[in-house]
Formats: structure tokens, sequence, C-alpha cells
């Protein structure tokens, strides 16, 4: 599936979030429609096997039109465009159940499995293009699990998370299950692309589908479990939207600067609380504040330590 990010018929109330996804890592990745050989896709399926190197790295070798390619996590970063080498594999489950509470998501349940219609419909969108586009998810679109919430969050919260290395275990899982399908053929069809003068040209090809401007309509439907409250998007996702505000007054020297940088951190932290208080029902609040309230005394203590050493060695220089 391709993904829908036009300012369209029906998109108003969703600018921030399209202007969002359009500027982030993942923007090539969800758009992008290459070509898709029905052949291609079939024979890479049908002979891929898992194949470890003497270093352990692991790769996915096919056979296509009597030719081996082989897929790896690298491939597919670069192929994608998704530059997220160094990102996160998984959050903490208590981070997960915090920061889906700040995004209007109330649940006394512990279980690692969201429901999609309890989010407002920005928030809503965002999950939709990601389960949609780059999941291997086949059915139960209304549900997601924790690898999806924690890519929604660090996408939120201005991290990388490492699509890469969840689409390429996925794929991985697939070769060995009893219910194999032809997943992700979009992916697969750019990475084979850049061997092409290997293969056959062949005259069947799948349109890959996409969404469209009724996807706006779909989202703004009242669904089991949306309290009917608005959540914004975070601060984070809208400074990389919106026009910049006028520079501050430069500090006057490197201790000022650390130190003016530590205050903005706890600051947000403190916004994080705030918006806690407005999203969250009374039943909850307890038990997210105490995370939060960890998360920032944890942060403070990682920035002050890091502000002392910075002083210590400004002090050794002068």
């Amino acid at each position: 599936m391709v993904a829908y990010l036009e300012k369209s018929t029906g998109s108003a109330g969703f600018h921030q979030i399209i202007d969002f996804i359009n500027g982030s890592h993942i923007c090539y990745a969800l758009t992008k429609k290459p070509e898709v050989c029905v052949s291609f896709i079939k024979q890479f399926w049908r002979t891929a096997a898992i194949v470890t190197d003497d270093n352990g790295n692991v790769k996915i070798h096919a056979t296509v039109d009597g030719h081996s390619l082989s897929i790896t996590e690298g491939s597919i970063r670069r192929h994608l465009k998704l530059d997220d080498k160094d990102g996160l594999n998984s959050l903490p489950t208590s981070e997960i159940f915090a920061q889906l509470a700040l995004m209007g998501y109330a649940t006394d349940s512990d279980k690692l499995t969201f429901q999609k219609g309890a989010f407002s419909p920005q928030w809503r969108f965002l999950i939709h293009i990601i389960l949609h586009c780059l999941s291997p998810k086949k059915t139960a679109w209304e549900q997601f699990s924790s690898n999806i919430a924690a890519a929604v969050i660090c996408l939120a919260t201005n991290r990388r998370f490492n699509f890469s290395r969840m689409i390429f275990d996925h794929m991985v899982s697939n070769i060995s299950s009893p219910h194999k399908f032809l997943m992700y053929p979009r992916f697969i069809q750019l990475c084979l692309d850049m061997q092409r003068h290997k293969l056959q040209q062949h005259s069947r090809f799948y349109s890959v589908p996409s969404l469209t401007m009724k996807v706006f309509s779909n989202m703004k439907r009242s669904t089991k479990g949306f309290s009917g409250q608005e959540v914004p998007l975070f601060p984070t996702m809208l400074d990389a939207t919106e026009s910049s505000p006028s520079p501050s007054p430069t500090p006057t020297s490197s201790r000022e600067m650390i130190t003016s940088q530590l205050q903005g951190k706890l600051r947000l932290y403190d916004e994080v609380r705030a918006r806690t208080l407005f999203v969250l029902s009374s039943s909850n609040r307890g038990r997210l504040l105490g995370i939060i309230d960890l998360m920032r005394q944890k942060n403070k203590r990682m920035k002050q330590e890091g502000l002392n050493r910075q002083i210590g060695k400004l002090q050794d220089v002068t």
C-alpha cells in the first residue's frame, strides 16, 4: 500500500500530521510506487532462503530468472532511504504506555495490543499510514502491536526507529512461516530494480494500491474506545513543520549554553506532565505521572552530570 499525503478535499484537520510525515525520514518508503513485476515477487518468495555468513550477518538469498540475488537489512535501508542504522528496535513497556497515554490512549489493561480507534483523528492517521504501508499485517487493521507503538512513539518524540530491521526481520520470519505470503512487494521490487540488468523483461505488472482522500473521512469516524477528546500533536512534531520562532539571545559563554540546553529539556518534561493531566482520566493519572516523574528525575540527573563534566572541562582549559 502506498500512502496518500496530499492536502486535498476533506483533509482539513490533518494538515499538521501530513506536513510532519512528508518531512520525516520514512516519507520515501511510504510513497515510492515502483512497477512491481508479479513474476519477480513470486520467484523471490518461492526460492527465498536464510543464509548466515561466518560473521553472523543474515541475508535472504533467492533466485529470480535464474540469477542469484540477495536482500539484507542494509539493502532495505539503502533502497528505502530510511537512514536508521542506529535507530531503536524497541522501547520499555512502561514508556510505551506512558507515551501512548499522552497521545490520548487511556486503558487499564497491560496487554501490548492496542486499538487504533481509541486515538483522535491525527494520531489515528499516523498509525493507519504505518500499519498499511510499513507493517507486514494483512488482517486486523484496527489493532497494532508494541513494535508499531514503539515506531509511532519514536517518530513523535524525534527519535529514529529502526524500520529497516523491522521490515527485514518480518521477511525472515515469513520464509519459515507455514502461512507464507507475498509480503512487501514494493520493497522487494525496489531492491530488485537495482539489479534489473540481470533480469528478463516481463509484461505482467502488479498495480500497487494506494490510499485515497477517503482516508480522511474514515479517520474522522466515531470509533469504539475514542473519548471524543482531540489530542494535539507533540511540540516536537510541530517544531519540524512550522516556521521557527524568533531566535533567542545567544548565550555569552559555553557554561550558559549548556545550562540553557538543560533548562529546555526540563521545560519539555514539565510540558509532558501538563499534557498528561489534560489527556488522562483521573483513574490513570497516578500510575502514569509516577512513571513520568521517574523519567524526569533520571533525565535531570543525567543532564546535570553532563553539565558538571562540561564545566569541569572548561575550568581545566581556563
